[in-house]
Protein backbone atom coordinates (compact mmCIF):
# COMPACT_ATOMS: atom_id res chain seq x y z
CA UNK A 1 0.00 0.00 0.00
CA UNK A 2 1.09 3.38 -0.80
CA UNK A 3 1.59 6.23 1.77
CA UNK A 4 -0.82 7.87 -0.35
CA UNK A 5 -3.67 5.10 0.05
CA UNK A 6 -2.07 4.74 4.09
CA UNK A 7 -3.29 8.77 4.03
CA UNK A 8 -6.60 7.82 2.73
CA UNK A 9 -7.31 4.89 5.19
CA UNK A 10 -6.14 6.52 7.95
CA UNK A 11 -8.96 9.35 7.60
CA UNK A 12 -11.53 7.30 6.60
CA UNK A 13 -11.05 5.59 9.61
CA UNK A 14 -10.71 9.21 11.78
CA UNK A 15 -13.97 9.97 10.20
CA UNK A 16 -16.03 6.92 10.47
CA UNK A 17 -14.99 7.50 15.07
CA UNK A 18 -15.71 10.91 14.67
CA UNK A 19 -19.15 10.49 13.42
CA UNK A 20 -19.80 7.27 15.87
CA UNK A 21 -18.81 10.09 18.52
CA UNK A 22 -20.95 12.79 17.29
CA UNK A 23 -19.10 15.34 16.64
CA UNK A 24 -18.88 17.75 14.22
CA UNK A 25 -15.21 18.62 12.41
CA UNK A 26 -15.25 21.69 14.30
CA UNK A 27 -16.17 20.23 17.78
CA UNK A 28 -13.35 17.83 17.27
CA UNK A 29 -10.75 20.51 15.84
CA UNK A 30 -11.48 22.65 19.17
CA UNK A 31 -11.24 19.89 21.42
CA UNK A 32 -7.66 19.34 20.03
CA UNK A 33 -6.63 22.81 19.58
CA UNK A 34 -6.85 22.50 15.87
CA UNK A 35 -9.35 23.98 13.23
CA UNK A 36 -11.69 22.27 11.37
CA UNK A 37 -9.64 22.50 8.22
CA UNK A 38 -6.81 20.42 9.90
CA UNK A 39 -9.36 18.24 10.34
CA UNK A 40 -11.07 18.15 7.08
CA UNK A 41 -7.53 17.57 5.87
CA UNK A 42 -6.88 14.55 7.80
CA UNK A 43 -9.86 13.12 7.16
CA UNK A 44 -9.36 13.79 3.44
CA UNK A 45 -5.71 12.17 3.38
CA UNK A 46 -4.12 15.53 2.60
CA UNK A 47 -2.49 15.98 6.66
CA UNK A 48 -0.04 13.63 7.15
CA UNK A 49 -0.50 12.61 10.89
CA UNK A 50 2.88 11.37 11.93
CA UNK A 51 3.99 12.36 15.33
CA UNK A 52 3.25 10.30 18.05
CA UNK A 53 2.15 12.81 20.12
CA UNK A 54 -0.39 14.01 17.67
CA UNK A 55 -1.82 10.49 17.33
CA UNK A 56 -2.23 10.73 21.01
CA UNK A 57 -4.07 13.63 21.23
CA UNK A 58 -6.52 12.56 18.23
CA UNK A 59 -7.16 9.43 19.80
CA UNK A 60 -8.30 11.04 23.06
CA UNK A 61 -10.25 13.81 20.87
CA UNK A 62 -11.97 10.72 19.48
CA UNK A 63 -12.37 8.68 22.50
CA UNK A 64 -10.68 5.67 21.55
CA UNK A 65 -6.99 3.78 22.02
CA UNK A 66 -4.29 4.75 20.34
CA UNK A 67 -4.00 1.28 18.59
CA UNK A 68 -7.44 1.52 17.86
CA UNK A 69 -6.90 5.01 15.91
CA UNK A 70 -3.51 3.51 14.13
CA UNK A 71 -2.82 -0.01 14.64
CA UNK A 72 0.44 0.53 13.59
CA UNK A 73 0.96 2.75 16.16
CA UNK A 74 4.17 1.85 18.48
CA UNK A 75 3.10 1.77 22.06
CA UNK A 76 6.01 3.40 23.71
CA UNK A 77 7.37 6.83 22.48
CA UNK A 78 9.78 6.88 19.68
CA UNK A 79 12.27 9.51 19.02
CA UNK A 80 10.57 11.81 16.48
CA UNK A 81 12.41 11.37 12.61
CA UNK A 82 14.71 13.63 11.00
CA UNK A 83 12.95 13.29 8.00
CA UNK A 84 9.01 13.44 9.31
CA UNK A 85 6.80 15.37 7.06
CA UNK A 86 5.59 19.03 8.50
CA UNK A 87 2.17 19.81 9.68
CA UNK A 88 0.91 21.48 6.47
CA UNK A 89 -2.61 23.37 7.54
CA UNK A 90 -2.52 26.96 8.31
CA UNK A 91 -2.20 25.85 12.04
CA UNK A 92 1.72 25.79 11.14
CA UNK A 93 1.48 29.07 9.77
CA UNK A 94 -0.19 30.23 12.66
CA UNK A 95 2.39 29.50 14.83
CA UNK A 96 4.66 31.10 12.70
CA UNK A 97 3.50 34.70 13.78
CA UNK A 98 2.31 33.98 17.18
CA UNK A 99 5.63 35.09 18.15
CA UNK A 100 9.03 36.79 16.83
CA UNK A 101 10.82 34.47 14.81
CA UNK A 102 14.22 35.68 14.76
CA UNK A 103 14.92 36.60 18.49
CA UNK A 104 18.12 34.15 18.08
CA UNK A 105 19.67 37.38 15.91
CA UNK A 106 18.88 39.94 18.16
CA UNK A 107 20.32 38.31 20.66
CA UNK A 108 23.05 38.07 18.25
CA UNK A 109 23.40 39.92 15.57
CA UNK A 110 25.79 38.49 12.67
CA UNK A 111 25.82 39.80 9.28
CA UNK A 112 25.39 37.30 6.35
CA UNK A 113 27.45 37.91 3.80
CA UNK A 114 25.81 35.37 1.21
CA UNK A 115 23.28 36.19 -1.03
CA UNK A 116 20.49 34.37 -0.56
CA UNK A 117 18.29 36.55 -2.46
CA UNK A 118 17.37 34.85 -5.45
CA UNK A 119 15.96 31.43 -3.75
CA UNK A 120 14.09 33.90 -1.48
CA UNK A 121 12.54 35.72 -4.58
CA UNK A 122 11.85 31.84 -6.32
CA UNK A 123 9.88 31.13 -2.80
CA UNK A 124 8.00 33.82 -2.63
CA UNK A 125 6.47 33.60 -5.86
CA UNK A 126 5.71 29.89 -5.32
CA UNK A 127 3.82 31.29 -2.21
CA UNK A 128 1.40 33.56 -4.30
CA UNK A 129 0.98 30.56 -6.54
CA UNK A 130 0.11 28.47 -4.17
CA UNK A 131 -2.30 31.10 -2.99
CA UNK A 132 -4.02 32.21 -5.95
CA UNK A 133 -4.64 28.16 -6.41
CA UNK A 134 -6.21 28.38 -2.95
CA UNK A 135 -3.91 25.14 -2.03
CA UNK A 136 -3.62 26.04 1.59
CA UNK A 137 -1.82 23.00 2.81
CA UNK A 138 0.82 23.35 0.37
CA UNK A 139 1.09 27.16 1.37
CA UNK A 140 1.21 26.08 5.19
CA UNK A 141 3.93 23.83 4.95
CA UNK A 142 6.00 26.58 2.47
CA UNK A 143 5.66 29.28 4.67
CA UNK A 144 6.43 27.63 7.75
CA UNK A 145 10.15 27.65 7.13
CA UNK A 146 9.96 31.00 4.98
CA UNK A 147 8.30 33.40 7.03
CA UNK A 148 11.85 32.85 9.74
CA UNK A 149 14.16 32.66 6.67
CA UNK A 150 12.58 36.31 5.70
CA UNK A 151 12.78 37.75 9.34
CA UNK A 152 16.38 36.51 9.77
CA UNK A 153 18.00 37.81 6.11
CA UNK A 154 15.91 41.28 6.95
CA UNK A 155 17.85 41.88 10.26
CA UNK A 156 21.34 40.00 8.94
CA UNK A 157 21.72 40.41 4.74
CA UNK A 158 23.79 43.35 3.86
CA UNK A 159 23.10 46.75 3.96
CA UNK A 160 22.46 46.37 0.07
CA UNK A 161 19.91 44.10 0.02
CA UNK A 162 18.23 45.03 3.34
CA UNK A 163 15.19 46.79 1.45
CA UNK A 164 14.68 43.93 -0.70
CA UNK A 165 14.47 41.19 1.57
CA UNK A 166 12.07 43.45 3.39
CA UNK A 167 9.79 43.94 0.38
CA UNK A 168 9.81 40.00 -0.13
CA UNK A 169 8.82 39.43 3.76
CA UNK A 170 6.02 42.08 3.07
CA UNK A 171 4.46 40.52 0.00
CA UNK A 172 4.72 36.83 2.49
CA UNK A 173 2.97 38.54 4.74
CA UNK A 174 0.19 39.74 2.55
CA UNK A 175 0.03 36.26 0.87
CA UNK A 176 -0.69 35.17 4.36
CA UNK A 177 -3.17 37.86 5.14
CA UNK A 178 -5.04 36.64 2.07
CA UNK A 179 -4.74 32.89 3.24
CA UNK A 180 -5.51 33.48 6.56
CA UNK A 181 -8.97 35.82 5.12
CA UNK A 182 -10.06 32.75 3.14
CA UNK A 183 -9.57 30.03 5.85
CA UNK A 184 -11.78 31.86 8.36
CA UNK A 185 -8.76 33.04 10.69
CA UNK A 186 -9.13 36.74 10.45
CA UNK A 187 -7.52 37.52 14.01
CA UNK A 188 -4.31 36.16 12.19
CA UNK A 189 -4.90 37.79 9.30
CA UNK A 190 -4.85 40.86 10.77
CA UNK A 191 -1.55 40.17 12.64
CA UNK A 192 -0.03 39.27 8.79
CA UNK A 193 -1.72 42.38 6.88
CA UNK A 194 0.14 44.30 9.61
CA UNK A 195 3.49 42.86 9.34
CA UNK A 196 3.06 43.59 6.11
CA UNK A 197 2.64 47.18 6.54
CA UNK A 198 5.41 47.12 8.85
CA UNK A 199 7.58 45.47 6.56
CA UNK A 200 6.80 47.29 3.06
CA UNK A 201 7.48 50.37 4.99
CA UNK A 202 10.88 49.56 6.13
CA UNK A 203 11.43 48.17 2.58
CA UNK A 204 10.52 52.03 1.58
CA UNK A 205 7.68 50.21 -0.99
CA UNK A 206 5.28 53.04 -0.52
CA UNK A 207 2.25 51.06 -2.57
CA UNK A 208 2.90 48.15 -0.77
CA UNK A 209 2.13 49.97 2.51
CA UNK A 210 -1.00 50.87 0.87
CA UNK A 211 -1.73 46.78 -0.32
CA UNK A 212 -1.53 45.47 3.60
CA UNK A 213 -3.70 47.96 4.48
CA UNK A 214 -5.71 46.43 1.64
CA UNK A 215 -5.70 42.86 3.20
CA UNK A 216 -5.86 44.18 6.61
CA UNK A 217 -9.47 45.92 5.23
CA UNK A 218 -10.63 42.24 4.79
CA UNK A 219 -9.73 41.44 7.80
CA UNK A 220 -11.81 43.29 9.63
CA UNK A 221 -15.03 42.59 7.14
CA UNK A 222 -14.12 38.69 8.08
CA UNK A 223 -14.37 40.11 11.99
CA UNK A 224 -17.35 42.23 11.22
CA UNK A 225 -15.25 45.24 12.16
CA UNK A 226 -17.18 47.06 9.48
CA UNK A 227 -16.35 50.86 10.94
CA UNK A 228 -12.46 49.97 11.00
CA UNK A 229 -12.89 48.45 7.78
CA UNK A 230 -14.34 51.66 6.35
CA UNK A 231 -12.34 53.71 8.10
CA UNK A 232 -8.86 51.94 6.67
CA UNK A 233 -10.20 51.39 3.26
CA UNK A 234 -11.54 54.95 2.98
CA UNK A 235 -8.41 56.83 4.34
CA UNK A 236 -6.01 54.50 2.31
CA UNK A 237 -7.97 55.80 -0.56
CA UNK A 238 -8.09 59.55 0.21
CA UNK A 239 -4.28 59.63 0.69
CA UNK A 240 -3.63 57.50 -2.69
CA UNK A 241 -6.58 58.92 -4.90
CA UNK A 242 -4.51 62.67 -4.92
CA UNK A 243 -1.90 61.44 -6.82
CA UNK A 244 -3.32 59.04 -9.41
CA UNK A 245 -5.60 62.16 -11.43
CA UNK A 246 -2.55 62.82 -13.62
CA UNK A 247 -2.95 60.90 -17.08
CA UNK A 248 0.70 59.53 -16.21
CA UNK A 249 -0.07 58.04 -13.22
CA UNK A 250 1.53 54.25 -13.47
CA UNK A 251 -0.24 50.96 -13.63
CA UNK A 252 0.60 49.78 -10.55
CA UNK A 253 -0.97 52.65 -7.98
CA UNK A 254 -4.10 52.62 -10.08
CA UNK A 255 -4.06 48.62 -9.77
CA UNK A 256 -4.08 49.64 -6.06
CA UNK A 257 -6.15 52.48 -5.86
CA UNK A 258 -8.84 50.40 -7.60
CA UNK A 259 -8.89 47.19 -5.53
CA UNK A 260 -9.02 49.76 -2.41
CA UNK A 261 -12.41 51.06 -3.77
CA UNK A 262 -13.66 47.42 -4.46
CA UNK A 263 -12.35 47.10 -0.73
CA UNK A 264 -14.85 49.80 0.39
CA UNK A 265 -17.60 47.81 -1.80
CA UNK A 266 -17.17 44.82 0.03
CA UNK A 267 -17.63 46.84 3.39
CA UNK A 268 -21.01 48.75 2.17
CA UNK A 269 -22.21 45.70 0.91
CA UNK A 270 -21.76 44.27 4.26
CA UNK A 271 -23.50 47.30 5.93
CA UNK A 272 -26.45 46.58 3.62
CA UNK A 273 -25.76 50.18 1.96
CA UNK A 274 -26.59 49.63 -1.93
CA UNK A 275 -25.97 53.37 -2.96
CA UNK A 276 -22.35 53.68 -1.39
CA UNK A 277 -21.65 50.17 -2.70
CA UNK A 278 -22.02 50.47 -6.35
CA UNK A 279 -20.58 53.88 -6.21
CA UNK A 280 -17.50 52.11 -5.24
CA UNK A 281 -17.97 49.39 -7.97
CA UNK A 282 -18.22 52.50 -10.36
CA UNK A 283 -15.16 53.72 -9.43
CA UNK A 284 -13.60 50.61 -9.53
CA UNK A 285 -14.98 50.10 -13.00
CA UNK A 286 -13.29 53.58 -14.26
CA UNK A 287 -10.24 52.99 -12.69
CA UNK A 288 -9.89 49.94 -14.56
CA UNK A 289 -10.62 51.15 -17.89
CA UNK A 290 -7.28 52.79 -17.27
CA UNK A 291 -5.60 49.34 -16.23
CA UNK A 292 -6.72 47.06 -18.90
CA UNK A 293 -6.20 43.57 -18.41
CA UNK A 294 -3.19 40.96 -18.53
CA UNK A 295 -1.62 42.54 -15.29
CA UNK A 296 -1.47 41.43 -11.72
CA UNK A 297 0.30 43.78 -10.20
CA UNK A 298 1.00 43.09 -6.45
CA UNK A 299 -1.03 40.05 -6.83
CA UNK A 300 -3.78 41.98 -6.39
CA UNK A 301 -5.41 40.61 -10.18
CA UNK A 302 -6.94 44.01 -10.46
CA UNK A 303 -8.31 44.12 -14.75
CA UNK A 304 -11.39 44.82 -15.77
CA UNK A 305 -12.89 40.92 -15.19
CA UNK A 306 -12.08 41.32 -11.45
CA UNK A 307 -13.85 44.33 -11.11
CA UNK A 308 -17.15 42.36 -12.43
CA UNK A 309 -15.92 39.40 -10.69
CA UNK A 310 -16.49 41.83 -6.96
CA UNK A 311 -19.91 43.44 -9.01
CA UNK A 312 -21.14 40.03 -8.81
CA UNK A 313 -20.46 39.40 -5.50
CA UNK A 314 -21.36 42.87 -4.04
CA UNK A 315 -24.94 42.14 -5.93
CA UNK A 316 -25.89 38.73 -4.60
CA UNK A 317 -24.60 40.52 -0.79
CA UNK A 318 -27.20 43.24 -1.42
CA UNK A 319 -29.74 40.57 -2.45
CA UNK A 320 -29.45 41.84 -6.24
CA UNK A 321 -29.63 37.82 -7.88
CA UNK A 322 -30.96 38.44 -10.72
CA UNK A 323 -28.22 41.41 -11.39
CA UNK A 324 -25.40 39.10 -9.97
CA UNK A 325 -26.64 36.20 -12.82
CA UNK A 326 -27.01 38.79 -15.36
CA UNK A 327 -23.37 40.19 -14.88
CA UNK A 328 -21.74 36.79 -14.10
CA UNK A 329 -23.29 35.20 -17.60
CA UNK A 330 -21.02 37.81 -19.51
CA UNK A 331 -17.64 36.83 -17.94
CA UNK A 332 -15.16 35.28 -19.09
CA UNK A 333 -12.52 34.55 -16.34
CA UNK A 334 -9.96 32.35 -17.77
CA UNK A 335 -7.36 35.31 -17.45
CA UNK A 336 -8.14 35.02 -13.57
CA UNK A 337 -6.70 32.74 -10.85
CA UNK A 338 -8.48 29.80 -9.60
CA UNK A 339 -9.20 31.67 -6.54
CA UNK A 340 -11.31 33.83 -8.49
CA UNK A 341 -12.39 32.06 -11.14
CA UNK A 342 -14.00 29.75 -7.86
CA UNK A 343 -15.11 32.53 -6.49
CA UNK A 344 -17.02 33.86 -8.92
CA UNK A 345 -18.82 30.37 -9.32
CA UNK A 346 -19.20 30.12 -5.72
CA UNK A 347 -21.37 33.66 -6.05
CA UNK A 348 -23.18 32.46 -8.85
CA UNK A 349 -24.52 29.33 -6.61
CA UNK A 350 -25.63 32.10 -3.73
CA UNK A 351 -27.34 33.67 -6.19
CA UNK A 352 -29.24 30.90 -7.54
CA UNK A 353 -30.19 29.67 -4.32
CA UNK A 354 -31.56 33.49 -3.56
CA UNK A 355 -33.51 32.61 -6.42
CA UNK A 356 -35.06 29.59 -5.25
CA UNK A 357 -32.97 27.11 -8.54
CA UNK A 358 -31.23 24.83 -5.97
CA UNK A 359 -30.26 22.78 -8.92
CA UNK A 360 -28.22 25.75 -10.82
CA UNK A 361 -27.04 26.36 -7.08
CA UNK A 362 -25.78 23.34 -6.46
CA UNK A 363 -24.20 22.63 -9.87
CA UNK A 364 -22.57 26.01 -9.63
CA UNK A 365 -21.37 25.39 -5.81
CA UNK A 366 -19.75 21.70 -7.33
CA UNK A 367 -18.31 23.28 -10.06
CA UNK A 368 -16.39 26.26 -7.87
CA UNK A 369 -15.18 23.36 -5.59
CA UNK A 370 -13.46 21.31 -8.60
CA UNK A 371 -11.53 24.38 -9.60
CA UNK A 372 -10.42 25.03 -5.64
CA UNK A 373 -12.03 22.65 -3.43
CA UNK A 374 -10.69 24.91 -0.37
CA UNK A 375 -12.04 28.29 -1.18
CA UNK A 376 -15.40 26.79 -1.30
CA UNK A 377 -15.16 23.89 1.58
CA UNK A 378 -13.91 26.84 3.97
CA UNK A 379 -15.69 30.22 3.08
CA UNK A 380 -18.61 31.14 5.25
CA UNK A 381 -21.09 32.22 2.68
CA UNK A 382 -20.39 29.21 0.86
CA UNK A 383 -21.38 26.78 4.23
CA UNK A 384 -24.18 28.77 4.37
CA UNK A 385 -25.66 28.09 1.16
CA UNK A 386 -24.72 24.78 1.26
CA UNK A 387 -26.62 24.14 4.25
CA UNK A 388 -29.50 26.22 3.25
CA UNK A 389 -29.44 23.80 0.11
CA UNK A 390 -29.71 20.67 2.52
CA UNK A 391 -32.53 22.13 4.87
CA UNK A 392 -34.57 22.63 1.53
CA UNK A 393 -33.84 19.13 0.49
CA UNK A 394 -34.28 16.83 3.51
CA UNK A 395 -34.44 13.74 2.66
CA UNK A 396 -34.37 14.29 -1.27
CA UNK A 397 -30.97 15.30 -0.55
CA UNK A 398 -29.11 14.16 -3.41
CA UNK A 399 -25.81 12.02 -3.15
CA UNK A 400 -23.83 15.05 -4.62
CA UNK A 401 -25.73 17.39 -2.19
CA UNK A 402 -24.90 15.82 0.68
CA UNK A 403 -21.02 14.74 -0.05
CA UNK A 404 -20.59 18.46 -0.49
CA UNK A 405 -22.31 19.35 2.87
CA UNK A 406 -20.06 16.23 4.87
CA UNK A 407 -16.69 17.89 2.71
CA UNK A 408 -17.61 21.47 3.85
CA UNK A 409 -18.57 20.69 7.64
CA UNK A 410 -21.99 22.87 6.36
CA UNK A 411 -24.26 21.55 8.96
CA UNK A 412 -22.29 22.15 11.96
Amino acid sequence: MTTAQKRREFGVRVAELRRRRGLTQTELGAALGRTASWVSQVERGIQPVNRLDVLRLLADGLGVSLQILQPEAPSAPEPESAGEAPQNDLDQARLVISGHSALDVLLAPREDSRSALPALREEVERVWALTHAGRFAELSAALGPLVPRLERASRTAPGAHRAEVHRLLARTYQALAAAFVRQNEADAAWVAADRAIRAAELAGDQLGVFVGVFRLVHAFVRLKHLDQAEYAAAAAINALAQHAEPESTGAEELSVLGSLHLALALVHARAGDRAAAREQIAKARAVAERVGGGRNDFNLEFCPTNVEVQAVSTAVDLGDAGEALDIAKELDTEELSAERRARLLMDVGRAHAQRRQFGDALDSLLRAEQVAPDVVRNHNAARAVIRELVLMAGRAASPDLRGLAERSDAMA
